[in-house]
This record gives structure tokens, sequence and C-alpha cells, in this order.
């Protein structure tokens, strides 16, 4: 059994995985035995996450790049597969988000957002599934979200770019299956995480909201997102493809509760 979820010899390419969700998922690959490449955008921050993966006992290597510069992405992706080794699986998990009102938004930022998002998660594996296709075998997951599904106030952005990754995720499993290579989507529900924490304290109204809309009746934790992440990396998910996974305590399952209801 264990075997299913055996990660050792395969090696991982996270992007966005210096801090947070994405350094939480990089561990858990690493403990089921991946080697990993983690990009990022922020160099000081680079040298910071490296030395606190290798001080945990993790083989990891990492490359500062911005996803979106297309040059840039397939220079480092040629040189990861020359110089390191071959990229088993790859995590798209690289975002961004501007909380800003619809009629108030820069036409701008709103490209941005798409750009990281959407864009930034085709271009890498573009380049990546180029070689898992002539390896015959790969896993891709894209870091969706739940509102890949569902609409909220203020990131009419963000929401696009999720709903186009959800679609793109289905799309690429269509085409690169006959490949072998499975492209799956994890949608994380609300996170404790740091960029969370001043509206997540008792008393504050979405911090209650939240408690109060999800089945789970908590936020999350980075390492509930670790098992989905180590299930669609493994052997274990070899004839699943093109799904969306959402880690959410249940917020998709129900329209939620009153809050005078226990």
């Amino acid at each position: 059994m264990n075997t299913l979820f055996n990660l050792t010899d395969k090696r991982a390419m996270l992007t966005g995985a210096t801090h947070g969700l994405g350094m939480a998922m990089a561990k858990g690959l690493a403990q089921a035995g991946a080697e990993l490449i983690i990009s990022g955008t922020n160099k000081a921050r680079m040298d910071e996450a490296l030395k606190w993966y290798r001080a945990q006992g993790i083989n990891a290597n990492g490359f500062v790049f911005d996803v979106t510069e297309d040059q840039k992405v397939r220079e480092t992706i040629d040189h990861i597969e020359s110089q390191i080794g071959p990229i088993d699986i790859l995590v798209n998990n690289a975002g961004i988000i501007k909380r800003t009102p619809l009629l108030e938004m820069d036409t701008e930022d709103f490209r941005r957002v798409v750009d990281v998002d959407l864009t930034g998660a085709f271009i890498v594996s573009k380049y990546v599934a180029r070689y898992m296709v002539q390896r015959n075998n790969g896993k891709i997951i894209n870091i969706c979200s739940m509102m890949s599904e569902l609409g909220r106030n203020t990131v009419s952005a963000y929401a696009a770019a999720k709903g186009g990754l959800k679609m793109l995720t289905k799309n690429m499993a269509t085409e690169l299956a006959k490949y072998n290579i499975q492209v799956n989507g994890i949608g994380p529900g609300y996170f404790a995480t740091d960029q969370t924490a001043p509206i997540r304290k008792d008393g504050h109204p979405f911090n209650d909201f939240i408690i109060n809309r999800t089945p789970a009746g908590r936020w999350g934790i980075p390492e509930d997102l670790v098992g989905t992440a180590i299930y669609l990396s493994s052997r274990a998910s070899d004839f699943v493809n093109g799904q969306i996974i959402y880690v959410d305590g249940g917020i998709l399952a129900t329209i939620g509760k009153p809050s005078n209801e226990t």
C-alpha cells in the first residue's frame, strides 16, 4: 500500500513555494520522498525558504523567476531538465489577489491577476509538459480555489482567473492523457495563514462567517492540503484526470446554516 503514495526518486517543482500553502505542500511531498525544486519572485525570500527546507533535511533547489515571463520560464525549465534532472511533478501554486470592487478596479490590475494566476500556469505547464511527453509520464497539479466555483465581492479578477484555471485543468487533461500525464486541481477553502491572520481574530465578522459557513466549523490549516497533494502526485492517482478536489471543510457541499443554529 505504501508504494502507491511513495514519491522516492521523483522530482517535484512547485511555483510560489517560498511560503504559505505552497511551502506546506512542498514539505509534504518531500516527506513522501520527493526532491524539491521551488520557485518565487523574491530572492531574499527564496534564500530564507531554502535555508528552512535544508534545515529540515529536505533536498531542495530554488529558482527566482516570474511565471508570466515566457522566455525566462523556458530557459529555467531547460536548465533544470538538463542540469538537475527530470521534473516528474509540477504544482502550479503561484498566484496573487487584488481585493478591489469591480467598478473601481484598474484594467491593468485585472490583467495582472489573470496573467499570474492563469496565464502563468499555462506557460510553466507548457514547457514542463513538453519533457513529460517525451518520457510518457507526469503529474501536473493546478492550485485552483473555491472562487473557481463561487463569486464574492471584490475578487472579480481572482475569480475569473481561478475559474479559467479550472477549465484549463480539464483541457490540459484532455490533451495530455494520451501521454500518461495526469492533470488535476486542488481547490483550497479558507485557510489559516499569515495573510488571513487579521480576519481570523475572535469576534471579527469574517471569522465568524467562515466558522459558521464551514461544516467542519474551523479554518483549514496548511497541513490539510498535504494528503491531497501527495495523492495527486503519486501512482495512487494514475487513473484520475481532469478533476478538481476541493479541500474546504465542506463549504461547497452546503448552503450554510443560520447564524443562530448550533
